[in-house]
Parts: structure tokens; C-alpha cells; sequence
């Protein structure tokens, strides 16, 4: 085999196992070749520019690595950030698992790290899982930002839901409408994710929170690692037990309890969390109350600008910010 043949094949090898385990990079759209040449022969940035900002903003490559890659919260949060790496000249390459899963994240996260990444904006499935990973890739000196849901490992920063109180808000929801059918005591429903996922946790002790001292009886929560039809099979059992009203902690999970509520013809009231075309239909045709709808695209776009600040050397403190929630009902749906 000649050297350059051999040469060739190991190339391919390489990029193969970079991939594998992870949902294929998605980067930012790149400038047709004409353009590239163009910008390669522009001159050097004016001197009074800072050589730092020139440095983050020529040299940032970013691994987003979410929950998943299916579920339209993932989706709009990387049409988030692949916004603003246009907009900053940066790469941002979408490297999620296909569906939720720890060691997939990890693997990609190792991906990242093989890969050159100069930053990694995460939302970890579980908060301890992940930390092992995001150490190495830390002591690399690539820079953590999280988006929608922290590991236990120090970031730059962290743009997410305040999901305490936003399920908090979703409790209220719910018992307004079960107090307004005259209903003031009886069973719920709630359809979680899993026991480990810190931003869905904090989602259901903030429902749980709204009903203490009611006359309300919160069920055992069920789990559904954020499969809708999971969701669906637990929301029907939930319904066969005569509950009032089911909370559904995620997208996966709301849609399944609507779709689950729609099945039954049954006027329970259902509440959830995210935003989708499914959910809105729910909404829009009463087999859903409301939905907390969370502002992914925002924590794309802003996790990436903290990205380029932090290769660029900038100290973000760890800094936690909120990026909100609308309730979204049948009257504001559209």
C-alpha cells in the first residue's frame, strides 16, 4: 500500500470514530468557497482592535451537545445558536445523542475533546453522569457552558428555566382551572422524564409545591424517559384511576398525557412543560390546559456568546441567568 493510499484510510478511520455514538455534527452554514478566498486575502485587523476579541471570535469552535436530538426544545435552541454563530463568525457543530442516553452524551462529549472543540455548551441529561467527562474536557482547557440543564461541574456559565418556580406556575395553573369546574380535592397524575434529570426534578417539586396544604392527593410520579408514547401508557393508566388532573414534566411527557387525555374523552385537566405543533394542537383543541413554554432559542443564542467571551479570556463568574417562561393557553397560543 503506498503512503499516500495509507495516508488516506487513516484519515477516514479518524473521522469515523469522531461520529460514532453521537447524532451527526450539524455546523453553522459555511461561506461558499469564492467567499473564503475573498476573506483569506482581507488584511490583518487594525491594531487598535484587542488581539483577544480577534483570537475567541477566528478561533471559537463549539460542541453543542444536548439531552437529544429530536425532541423541538433541542431543535429550536440549536437554531438558537447557529444563529448567533453566524452573526459572531464562529462554528457551532451539533453533536447531541439520538435519544437520551448517558453514556451516548459522554461519548460525545469525548467526541468534543478528540475533536479540538474550544468549548462545549451542554445540557446534561443527569447532573453526576455527565461530570467525569466535563472534568477531562475542563483540564483540556475547553470552557463548560450549560444550557437548560447543569452537571455538577463548574461552568462559565449557565442560561436555563428557573424550573422551580416555572412548575411552581404550572401548579397554579392547574388547580385555578380544577377550582373553577368546582373541583377541590382528588388525585393527580405526574409523567416525569426520570429520577436524575436535575431541570425536570426541579420542574416537579415546584408543581408538588403548589398544591401543599389543598385537598389534593399528588400520585406516585411515573417515568417515561421522555418517550411520548411512554407518556401516553402512563397518562391512560393515571386516567383509569379517576385522577383530575395530569402534569407532564417535558415535551415527550406533556404530549403523551394530552394525547392520552384526547383518547379518553375525559375533561381532566391536563398541564405541561415545552413547546411543540403537537402541544399546541392539544392546547387548541381542550385536551390541554396550558403548556410552560421555556426560551430555548434564547439559551442557544446566549450560551454561545458566552462561549466566544470565554475563549476569548473573558471571566464570566459561573453566572446563572434566567431565560423565562410564557404560559401559553388557548388564548394566547397564537
Amino acid at each position: 500500500m503506498s503512503k499516500k493510499l495509507l495516508a488516506i484510510v487513516l484519515g477516514t478511520v479518524m473521522t469515523m470514530s469522531l461520529l460514532a455514538g453521537c447524532g451527526s455534527a450539524a455546523p453553522a452554514a459555511e461561506a461558499p468557497k469564492e467567499e473564503k478566498q475573498e476573506a483569506a486575502a482581507e488584511p490583518a485587523p487594525a491594531a487598535e482592535e484587542p488581539a483577544k476579541e480577534a483570537e475567541a471570535t477566528g478561533d471559537v469552535k463549539i460542541a453543542l451537545i444536548t439531552m437529544d436530538s429530536i425532541d423541538q426544545h433541542w431543535v429550536t435552541l440549536n437554531e438558537g445558536a447557529q444563529a448567533e454563530a453566524k452573526a459572531e463568525g464562529v462554528t457551532v457543530d451539533f453533536m447531541s445523542p439520538d435519544t437520551k442516553d448517558d453514556s451516548k452524551q459522554i461519548e460525545c462529549v469525548n467526541n468534543a475533546v478528540a475533536g479540538g472543540y474550544t468549548a462545549i455548551m451542554v445540557a446534561a441529561n443527569g447532573p453526576d453522569a455527565i461530570s467525569g467527562a466535563l472534568n477531562e474536557a475542563a483540564a483540556a482547557g475547553i470552557k463548560i457552558v450549560y444550557v437548560d440543564s447543569p452537571a455538577n461541574v463548574p461552568a462559565e456559565a449557565t442560561f436555563a428555566t428557573n424550573n422551580e418556580a416555572a412548575g411552581k406556575t404550572a401548579g397554579e395553573e392547574m388547580l385555578k382551572e380544577l377550582e373553577a369546574k368546582g373541583i377541590t380535592s382528588g388525585d393527580i397524575g405526574i409523567v416525569n422524564v426520570n429520577a436524575s434529570t436535575q431541570s425536570t426534578v426541579d420542574r416537579e417539586n415546584g408543581f408538588r409545591s403548589a398544591f401543599e396544604g389543598k385537598g389534593f392527593n399528588i400520585l406516585e410520579t411515573q417515568y417515561c424517559d421522555g418517550d411520548a408514547a411512554k407518556a401516553q401508557s402512563i397518562a391512560e393508566n393515571y386516567i383509569t384511576q379517576g385522577v383530575v388532573g395530569i402534569f407532564g414534566a417535558n415535551e415527550g411527557s406533556t404530549t403523551g398525557t394530552g394525547n392520552a387525555i384526547k383518547a379518553s374523552g375525559n375533561e381532566i385537566v391536563g398541564v405541561g412543560f415545552d413547546k411543540s405543533d403537537s402541544i399546541k394542537n392539544l392546547i387548541v383543541d381542550g385536551h390541554l390546559l396550558c403548556t410552560m413554554a421555556q426560551n430555548p432559542d434564547v439559551m442557544g443564542s446566549e450560551g454561545v456568546k458566552a462561549c466566544v467571551k470565554a475563549v476569548g479570556g473573558e471571566d464570566l463568574g459561573g453566572k446563572v441567568v434566567d431565560t423565562g417562561v410564557t404560559v401559553l393557553n388557548k388564548d394566547n397560543i397564537q
